[in-house]
């Protein structure tokens, strides 16, 4: 199909995902449980961070995660104490458990206390057009406290060539505002046109049917060929194809 054809269809596609409804079904439910922009960010991060595999598991796992803060994760992130820690110990999420989770509540309280928080630790500097660098500064941060090693592959690092799906995930959610309450957009200091779309197996294989991705790996090489084609449909808010590719893919089986 042309370029207009194909942006034709993929718009129409957007406008069919990108709806309220949408959420009943995704993840990004257990941000939208909360108000407070710290409590949004942070249950969006942990949901994110845990978003691979059955989709019901990810939604069941992330829900029971707010319970085990309280139903308040930034005041949880922010005041625990080592006894609260250990009342995370039976949470587990495929690779991603207890240990994991007790390490990224004293990280995030370390990226709130000492970068800012989420928003100013993951902004772009300098020129770059993407969030390769971002990324990559953003988790030498957050491990900037003891942790532990096994948690480390649990936020990726784009500057090794990988795709960084949920983090990229994760920066949709909060930096995309059009109005149509799916996306938050509450990250005012970072521009929609920046964001890379989350690549895993679904948008993938969409990509490459419809000659939007060449490369077969999906890793930040592949990324960033998909952000140039995906630019040049719309340079401002490249990513809202994201709900086109991932709706196609998992919902129609393109």
């Amino acid at each position: 199909m042309t370029k207009k054809e194909l942006k034709e269809f993929l718009d129409s596609k957007v406008l069919q995902y990108n709806y309220p409804k949408f959420i009943d079904s995704d993840p990004i439910q257990i941000p939208h449980l909360f108000s407070k922009k710290e409590d949004i960010e942070i249950a969006a991060f942990l949901t994110a961070t845990i978003s691979w595999g059955n989709r019901k598991m990810i939604i069941k796992n992330a829900s029971r995660m707010m319970q085990l803060l309280d139903n308040s994760p930034y005041d949880f992130v922010m005041k625990h104490t080592e006894n609260d820690l250990k009342g995370l110990d039976n949470f587990v999420h495929r690779t991603f458990n207890y240990i994991d989770l007790q390490q990224f509540i004293k990280s995030l309280n370390h990226i709130y206390k000492n970068h800012g928080g989420l928003e100013k630790s993951l902004a772009i500097k300098n020129d770059e057009n993407n969030y390769q660098i971002a990324i990559h500064q953003f988790k030498k941060d957050f491990f900037g406290v003891e942790h532990s090693s096994r948690t480390l592959k649990h936020v990726s690092d784009p500057l090794k060539n990988s795709a960084a799906k949920r983090i990229n995930m994760f920066l949709r959610w909060m930096v995309r505002n059009d109005k149509a309450g799916v996306d938050f957009g509450i990250w005012k200091t970072h521009k929609p046109s920046n964001l890379s779309c989350p690549l895993d197996v679904h948008s993938g294989k969409v990509a490459r049917k419809l000659k939007l991705l060449s490369r077969k790996q999906n890793d930040w090489k592949a990324l960033v060929e998909l952000d140039s084609n995906l630019r040049k449909l719309d340079n401002e808010d490249p990513v809202k194809y994201d709900f086109a590719l991932f709706g196609l893919g998992v919902f129609e089986k393109f």
